[in-house]
């Protein structure tokens, strides 16, 4: 017998149970036990349902999608906590991308005896089988959410006073990568695939600014994991040498067996766009490698801007001074070049920041805020470059 079926029964049951004991005490108290009994299985059922939905061990799915994040058996509820399951563990880059300030927890999978392997700028080349999950999530404030601090890197996460918004999936499969959304549940249970999407109204506090956090559609996640215009195929953006080169990690990646072939010496990593002990310079370059040049590099989708923005690139021309934008339009906020050295205001980068326009702002997808404190230290960074621009001749 079904739950619903369980449950069915012990509704139709009750009124005829009420007229029948006021008549006979002894059948009343038969027909509590029965009740009590029938409330047991029901509440049997819907647990064996939950465990029977929910793998007990991390489940690869090499195809289709599966409807609910529990199908792929990566975490455990253990009360308020999702632990990682035997093999997962958690990952985080030195600077993060900027999403409407969610925190976020990233983890990871390979099988067993399939490491990932080395390479010095691209993602790292992981086997089929590798399961990337990045949750989303806000500490509450009342009925809205605030700004937080991540927390110490961990395959558990304590979602007490959490509110958890979606988990993106990053599967590789045979056929390559492949991105697949879940949205959580109000109360936190479990995610349900989204592959076309969602929007999430929030407010902010303490400012109470209202705003809607947008899960991106699957077709979606290609606008910034497609890094490689010429084949369009999909690769994580954080799983690269210079973004995880921090705290130990690509040594605690060797150790756990996820990670083969590692140089001894490497190139330096990006630094903690946050950390003010760095070059203001440094500091600027990290966040807008992280941010921008899954787009904005050499054979990137937006390579034919001649605005390249990834930390390879050296050529101040290509880094966007004094370089006037490839096309015109409301993006450019009526600015004349992508930077001009010691304005910010003239500046078509901090304008398209700053902006959230849809029709304007850079990055286009993953946000609907403006993130203060990064277009602060971009502007920071625009305001300390040295040089002047020749104004632009009008053409004839």
């Amino acid at each position: 017998m079904t739950a619903i079926a369980l449950a069915v029964l012990l509704r139709t049951q009750e009124p005829r149970a009420a007229s029948a004991g006021a008549r006979n005490p002894g059948l009343l108290r038969a027909q509590e036990h029965g009740r009590a009994t029938v409330f047991a299985l029901l509440l049997l059922a819907l647990l064996l349902a939950a465990c029977a939905r929910a793998p007990a061990a991390v489940t690869f799915h090499d195809s289709g999608y599966p409807e609910h994040l529990s199908d792929w058996g990566l975490y455990a509820r253990e009360g308020e906590r999702l632990v990682g399951r035997q093999g997962v563990v958690a990952f985080a880059p030195v600077t993060p991308l900027f999403s409407d300030y969610a925190l976020k927890w990233r983890t990871m999978w390979t099988p067993a005896g399939m490491p990932a392997r080395w390479t010095p700028t691209d993602a790292f080349d992981f086997p089929v089988g590798t399961i990337v999950a990045k949750t989303f999530y806000y500490p509450r404030s009342g009925d809205a959410v605030a700004i937080g601090k991540a927390p110490p890197l961990s395959a558990t996460l304590d979602t007490r006073g959490m509110r958890l918004i979606e988990t993106r999936l990053l599967v590789r499969r045979a056929e390559g990568w492949v991105a697949i959304p879940y949205v959580w549940n109000e109360d936190g249970s479990d995610a349900t695939l989204a592959r076309t999407g969602a929007e999430v109204p929030l407010t902010l506090a303490p400012a109470g600014m209202r705003f809607t956090y947008t899960v991106p559609n699957q077709n979606q996640c290609a606008g910034c994991h497609a890094q490689d215009n010429r084949t369009r195929a999909l690769s994580p953006i954080g799983l690269k040498a210079r973004h995880l080169d921090h705290n130990g990690q690509i040594a605690m990646l060797e150790r756990a067996g996820y990670l083969a072939g590692v140089p001894a010496s490497r190139p330096a990593a990006n630094v903690d766009w946050s950390d003010e002990r760095k070059p203001l310079a440094a500091r600027a370059r990290a966040y807008l490698d992280i941010n921008c040049s899954h787009c904005h590099a050499e054979r990137g989708p937006a390579r034919t801007s001649g605005l390249w923005l990834d930390a390879a690139t050296e050529d101040p021309r290509v880094l966007g001074l004094c370089k006037p934008p490839v096309a015109a339009g409301r993006g450019t906020g009526d600015r004349p070049f992508d930077v001009v050295p010691g304005h910010p205001d003239r500046s078509i980068l901090a304008y398209r920041l700053e902006s959230t326009d849809p029709g304007a702002m850079m990055p286009e997808l993953g946000r609907a805020l403006a993130h203060r404190e990064g277009v602060a230290l971009v502007a920071r960074y625009i305001a300390d470059l040295k040089g002047a621009c020749e104004p632009l001749v009008p053409r004839t």
